[in-house]
């Protein structure tokens, strides 16, 4: 059994991933993408030095391209991510988002084929039925969109879940080559702000600095801190399976979030695809759990 005080852990760090997708709507009114990005990258970066100087980890590693592809990759899921907060409604954003679960499984699948073990993709029809299943609340997720005029949002924030997929991968195999799980997350938001600071001298520039508005871009990077700690404590201690898939509260906050503060609109299509994707999500992660026993924090 999987100890409550772990399951508040991960509860706790959906709450602030949802909370921080708050303040990101909010800020997107002032500052562009990017902006956002940076900023989250920075007070990511400060929290996680003092962090690693707490836990005596060094940041000096022995594979620096395995962490810059991983901040490639985690950075383009990042950006595309806070792009379909800002254009979408919460919980469509976020659903989308944590599609990588299904999209996880759809690698795993596709791999197997790849490499021709036809025997092994005999026994994996459950996962291609959670993928199935998945895709199938994609679309339902996305019917909506087309409706609003918001299908380019919604094809972005599809393709930060893929991003998110393949970033867990990478972090999988980072942890799997014995980098700490504070240096994975240091260098991320070394990548983020870096990122995000030549993203907008290049296309987008900086906004002026507003208040009160400018007040929403401390809370994005220290609910994402706060955020990215509650989870990898989840997981250092709890059950992976179970943690895993307690990540998908994030989505009922957000609907929270959505219909109290900014009077999200989501027909019963849209909510019909939602429950799809979490389900799917739940099922994929049980299924991968026989071959993965701890799968590692995602990050955002």
């Amino acid at each position: 059994m999987i100890d409550p005080m772990q399951a508040s852990w991960m509860i706790l760090a959906s709450l602030f991933f949802a909370t921080m997708s708050v303040c990101i709507k909010y800020a997107s009114a002032n500052f562009g993408t990017f902006e956002l990005v940076f900023y989250r990258g920075v007070i990511g970066m400060i929290f996680m030095t003092g962090l690693c100087r707490m836990q005596g980890v060094s940041v000096a590693t022995r594979i620096p391209m395995m962490h810059l592809w991983r901040s490639v990759i985690g950075v383009a899921s990042l950006s595309a991510w806070f792009f379909a907060i800002a254009h979408l409604p919460l919980a469509t954003a976020m659903t989308l988002n944590y599609m990588s679960g299904v999209w996880v499984a759809a690698f795993l699948v596709g791999g197997t084929l790849v490499m021709g073990r036809l025997q092994d993709a005999g026994r994996q029809g459950p996962i291609v039925l959670t993928v199935i299943g998945g895709f199938a609340g994609v679309i339902m997720i996305l019917r909506p969109t087309i409706e609003q005029n918001q299908l380019f949002a919604g094809v972005i924030g599809l393709l930060s879940g893929i991003g998110a997929a393949m970033a867990y991968m990478q972090v999988a195999a980072l942890g799997r080559m014995g980098e700490p799980e504070s240096r994975t997350v240091f260098y991320f938001s070394v990548g983020t702000a870096a990122t995000g600071l030549v993203c907008s001298l290049l296309f987008s520039g900086f906004s002026p600095w507003t208040w009160p508005q400018a007040l929403w871009l401390l809370p994005i990077g220290l609910l994402a801190a706060g955020g990215q700690l509650c989870m990898t404590l989840a997981y250092s201690k709890g059950a992976a399976l179970v943690v895993a898939n307690l990540q998908y509260s994030g989505i009922i906050f957000s609907a929270l979030y959505g219909a109290l503060l900014f009077g999200d609109q989501i027909p019963l299509i849209g909510w019909t695809g939602m429950g799809l994707v979490i389900a799917s999500g739940i099922a994929a992660t049980a299924l991968r759990n026989r071959t993965l026993t701890h799968p590692p924090a995602e990050e955002h």
